[in-house]
């Protein structure tokens, strides 16, 4: 690394800091980042990078292990690196336009199976808290909701009569979900209980102790407590009952579209991961019961 590309990334540091106003925590993130990419320059001078400079550090690092999502924000603070010694110190080009990076593998995401959804979902509603939980995780699961739009429902959002919800997405999207009778059940039973500690002019379906309405960490602590309870072993959080109600329907109708408008997905290949899911659930199946399966180790 030479004194001078040293310098003018110290300066850059400072612009963030004290111009930008970016946190210390953010400002140390680009310093780490720009850092490796000195390193793996040499004695180059920056001006002196072209665009096959970069790639052949994105191949190394790649092949260090550097998954695409650390080496896409790698990249990205070399790209605004870049772009402030256009614009402060007169640099011709910005080398790291038009790379392309290597794509990661698709992480699966985690899903229970229909035995431990029931298991789950299987306690006593027999105290007001217990109530409430038991009509959040079902409507989780018997509707696929992410766990903002969840917290941001109100009474009204619930049709008892048509068995749907009313849910406001991504991008402020609204959409009508179905509810299973199980869910419709329990949040029949909670609101008999929520006027009980919800406060005065409160409008959110789901309250906690205080009356006010309850915080997505609420959720997700009690659902991780219910789940040891309960005797699952794996994580569970809430967003693994929107996978399990996603990868549960699409086993059994194997209509992707339908997943897609109910998971209020804008692009079907965000519904597409569900259909992994499902192959590996069948391969299960086969290895189980099929005389002539290979069993997988």
């Amino acid at each position: 690394m030479s004194a001078e590309s040293g310098s003018l990334a110290a300066a850059y540091i400072d612009y963030l800091t004290y111009e930008r106003r970016l946190s210390p925590h953010t400002g140390k993130n680009y310093a780490r980042d720009i850092t490796v990419l000195l390193k793996h320059l040499n004695s180059n001078n920056l001006a002196q990078v072209h665009p096959q400079h970069i790639r052949h550090i994105i191949a190394q690092l790649h092949g260090k292990g550097l998954s695409g999502k650390s080496l896409s924000r790698m990249l990205s603070a070399w790209r605004s690196f870049y772009h402030y010694l256009i614009r402060k110190h007169r640099f011709q080009q910005n080398p790291c336009i038009g790379i392309r990076l290597p794509k990661s593998p698709q992480k699966l995401p985690n899903a229970l199976s229909p035995d431990e959804a029931a298991q789950l979902l299987q306690f006593p509603a027999d105290h007001l808290l217990t109530a409430r939980d038991s009509a959040i995780f079902e409507l989780f699961y018997s509707s696929g909701l992410r766990l903002t739009e969840l917290t941001q429902l109100k009474p009204g959002d619930i049709d008892f009569a048509g068995e749907t919800v009313k849910v406001l997405g991504k991008g402020n999207k609204a959409r009508i979900v179905p509810v299973g009778k199980l869910a419709i059940q329990a949040l029949q039973a909670w609101l008999k209980q929520r006027p009980l500690i919800a406060n005065t002019g409160e409008t959110a379906l789901f309250v906690s102790q205080r009356g006010c309405a309850i915080s997505p960490r609420t959720i997700g602590y009690r659902l991780k407590q219910r789940a040891k309870q309960q005797g699952i072993q794996q994580n569970v959080h809430p967003h693994i009952l929107r996978h399990s109600f996603a990868s549960h329907l699409l086993q059994s109708s194997g209509d992707l579209r339908a997943v897609q408008e109910m998971l209020g997905h804008a692009h079907i290949t965000s519904t597409q991961v569900y259909t992994h899911l499902d192959f590996q659930h069948l391969t299960k199946v086969y290895d189980a019961a099929h005389p002539r399966a290979k069993k997988r180790s």
